[in-house]
């Protein structure tokens, strides 16, 4: 199992700061940590869940790796789990 959680870098709703959730196995995975997480489905956006920065050391210390973006990105992608947006 490897969920993991980049910092919370990006600005979004309530004035808060978000991170991005990923499971680079499943998205099985993915959903299941994000439900025990208390996340809401609808933080759910194609490969990843949107996290606010409340979240983020709970998901760390239920067992998510904290990682950079970038290795966040480079992890989805080489997993085959990367769903970019249609144009």
């Amino acid at each position: 199992m490897t969920v993991l959680i980049d910092p919370p870098n990006w600005p979004g709703p309530r004035g808060l700061l978000w991170s991005h959730l990923v499971s680079d196995t499943s998205l099985e995975e993915l959903h299941a940590f994000a439900l025990r997480l208390g996340v809401p489905e609808r933080a759910f956006d194609r490969d990843h869940y949107d996290v606010p920065e409340t979240v983020h050391s709970r998901a760390v210390s239920m067992g998510a790796e904290p990682v950079t973006s970038r290795e966040l990105l480079a992890r989805l992608i080489a997993a085959g789990l990367r769903r970019r947006k249609l144009r």
